[in-house]
């Protein structure tokens, strides 16, 4: 009978003299319960200070080794980065795995050279398979799939360049660790996050002290996602969808390079 998400609204019934109030039921552990109230206090009600969200990570990563950094950004309201020097710093308290689960519940390998090194082998037997299958036998993303698959064609290695070298199954010699994504000549450009970013352009007074300045605002944080997460959301586009998302991704990327270059003439 713990309250979990609500204790304002409890006291507010109290208050009223109430005697009962409609509830949720929770069915878990412990951790699972911190977790679930985290992620609510993260979205509503009282924002959560720095301080508090970076404990509430420390403590997630604790109880639940097994989430990706992503995931725990998400449920304490930081950035991946944060998390991930977080959990370097509880390394010793910390059991150290090979896999972790994404927010999308997919379950991936900790390091990217054996994924790529699975999708190789996948192709190899199966050359005809689509990306998700490939993707859902190798453990990795679509979005990788697509990458280790153009670079075979092109007689390329299959790891993105400027990496540790390391033998993989009929491929020359590369490495692996940073995160790449596309499939054409940008494929070798690597991506950040942008909820640091976000975050540090929100605590800026030049900008949300101006309508225009709000609005800009407004418009990166929807468009705060990074590509993994945009490779997660193409499966919810359905077949007859597809040219017109298709089209309308284009454009958005179109105004937004021009908008890019507008920046960059007028520094």
């Amino acid at each position: 009978m713990r309250v979990i998400d609500g204790m304002h609204r409890l006291l507010a019934a109290l208050l009223r003299g109430r005697q009962t109030i409609e509830v949720e039921l929770f069915d878990g552990t412990p951790e699972e319960a911190y977790l679930h109230a985290v992620k609510a206090n993260v979205v509503h009600g009282l924002p959560l200070s720095q301080v508090d969200r970076r404990a509430a990570a420390a403590r997630i990563i604790e109880s639940h080794p097994h989430m990706s950094d992503r995931a725990i950004a998400r449920a304490s309201g930081l950035g991946a980065k944060t998390v991930a020097a977080i959990r370097r710093s509880s390394a010793d308290a910390v059991p150290q795995l090979n896999t972790r689960v994404g927010r999308d519940g997919r379950v991936r390998p900790l390091n990217a050279l054996e994924g790529r090194r699975r999708v190789v082998a996948v192709l190899a037997e199966h050359p005809d398979a689509s990306l998700r299958e490939v993707a859902r036998l190798s453990g990795v993303s679509p979005a990788t799939v697509s990458d280790v698959r153009r670079r075979l064609a092109a007689g390329e290695s299959p790891l993105p360049s400027g990496t540790e070298p390391t033998e993989l199954p009929g491929t020359e010699r590369g490495g692996d660790g940073t995160q790449r994504a596309g499939s054409d000549s940008r494929s070798n450009q690597t991506f950040m996050d942008p909820v640091p970013v976000m975050e540090k352009l929100l605590r800026d007074p030049s900008l949300r002290h101006k309508e225009g300045g709000r609005q800009l605002l407004h418009l990166l944080r929807q468009n705060a996602v990074g590509v993994q997460d945009l490779m997660e959301l193409s499966d919810a586009v359905p077949p007859h969808c597809r040219s017109l998302v298709i089209n309308l991704a284009q454009h958005y990327r179109d105004a937004w390079q021009s908008f890019a270059e507008a920046l960059d003439d007028s520094v």
